[in-house]
């Protein structure tokens, strides 16, 4: 669980990097590398979740 809140977590954090450098530079290849970034951070934060409750799922059964 630890591992997974630390890749969730640094997904997020450089993302808010890349939308600074976004804002800093004007440059679009860092915004787009920050929602590449975030799109990824919201799949892997689902995964999460997703294992969390089969874990409950199966303990059920």
């Amino acid at each position: 669980m630890l591992i997974a809140r630390l890749v969730i977590g640094l997904l997020l954090f450089s993302a808010i990097v890349c939308f600074a450098l976004s804002i800093a530079t004007g440059q679009v290849r860092w915004r787009r590398m920050g929602i590449v970034i975030m799109k990824w951070t919201l799949i892997a934060g689902l995964a999460f979740f997703a294992v969390l409750i089969l874990e409950r799922l199966a303990l059920l059964l």
